[in-house]
């Protein structure tokens, strides 16, 4: 755990970096390159509705559902509502904050831009679902599997809203950068808490 608590600290720093540097001309540039290289790649495009909102949270009430009827543990299902509800919550937040305004394209959204809600949230449901679904199985490769997969979606879910031109390329870096940590913090409080239960 120690080395996700690191990387955890890491990805904080960096999601505070790019909110300081994303107008200076380093990160436009890379936001003109990551556009170059991803924008129209249509077969990436359909992964954004999996980070949608309705169905994010429309997919955590039936697992809220599960955890209540299999394990009845409330701890755990205040750590779902925690990543995945309070997460929400936050980069809902940070956008209003910030104002970052998204890049210009032919009817392009009106609300703000930065962290990627795609991406933030995206991290936290895939990550989340993996690590509740490894508290229901035994078998560690079915749990290495799990978290792979969840991997490899929240990526794609990412690179979606730069190939649909939704969002700069930092947009994206920000939200897993913000999603990772605050799921990390979220583990540690469920782990603190499990720990000094009777």
């Amino acid at each position: 755990m120690k080395f996700h608590y690191g990387f955890a600290t890491f990805t904080f720093v960096v999601f505070c970096i790019l909110w300081m540097t994303f107008e200076t001309p380093v990160i436009k540039a890379f936001d003109q390159q990551a556009s170059d290289l991803l924008f129209g790649i249509d077969v990436i495009t359909p992964f954004h509705y999996l980070g949608e909102t309705k169905v994010i949270f429309g997919v955590s009430l039936i697992v809220l559902l599960i955890i209540w009827v299999r394990l009845r543990d409330y701890k755990l299902m205040f750590f779902v509502f925690l990543t995945i509800g309070v997460g929400y919550g936050s980069y809902q937040f940070l956008k209003r904050v910030v104002e970052r305004p998204r890049p210009e394209i032919v009817d392009q959204l009106t609300t703000f831009s930065f962290p990627s809600g795609h991406a933030t949230h995206g991290i936290l449901f895939l990550l989340t679902l993996a690590f509740v679904f490894s508290e229901f199985v035994k078998s560690k490769k079915a749990s290495q599997v799990a978290w792979g997969v969840a991997i490899i979606i929240f990526v794609l879910i990412g690179l979606s809203r730069i190939t649909e031109g939704r969002h700069f390329a930092s947009d994206v870096l920000a939200g897993w950068a913000l999603g990772y940590t605050w799921f990390t913090l979220c583990t540690w409080w469920y782990k603190i808490s499990i720990r000094k239960s009777p």
